[in-house]
């Protein structure tokens, strides 16, 4: 099981073949699992079903496009850990120990530096755990992370 949200965990590679795919065409966008299905159905030339929220993966695929279809990643782990991956960062939150954790992942691929007791990141985190919050809320997560955002915001 994935029990963190580093990326590591989280980005692990997903391969994709089929009729009329580029054969050894590398993507690097941000993508969650549920789009598999998404892109099972359009393999199938099935339209996908309203109630399917996510989206194929075949004009990544295909080298239609080289963007992500969504302008931010959320991900849960349990009651444990929350996070968002946007803009070339990530926020972590863990509620439990109201703590978090801010990476500029695309200049620290591996999530080394912490930048969270940075000062000068403090509009970045306010504007991150807002955006967290709303796909929190968007995904039916009813997780209560006011008390992590009193302490992290203040």
């Amino acid at each position: 099981g994935k029990q963190n949200t580093f990326d590591h965990s989280i980005r692990v590679p997903l391969m994709v073949v089929g009729p009329d795919l580029p054969q050894g065409k590398k993507v690097d966008a941000d993508v969650y699992l549920q789009d598999v299905m998404a892109s099972s159905l359009d393999l199938a030339g099935i339209k996908k079903p309203k109630y399917v929220a996510f989206n194929s993966l075949m004009d990544l695929a295909k080298g239609k496009t080289n963007q992500s279809a969504y302008p931010s990643i959320y991900g849960a782990y349990i009651k444990h850990q929350r996070m968002i991956r946007k803009d070339g960062f990530k926020l972590i939150v863990y509620p439990e120990i109201d703590k978090a954790l801010l990476y500029h992942v695309s200049e620290d691929p591996k999530e080394l530096n912490d930048l969270a007791e940075d000062p000068s990141y403090e509009k970045k985190i306010k504007k991150l755990f807002k955006d967290l919050l709303r796909l929190q809320k968007k995904m039916g997560d009813t997780l209560d992370l006011s008390s992590t955002y009193d302490e992290v915001i203040g």
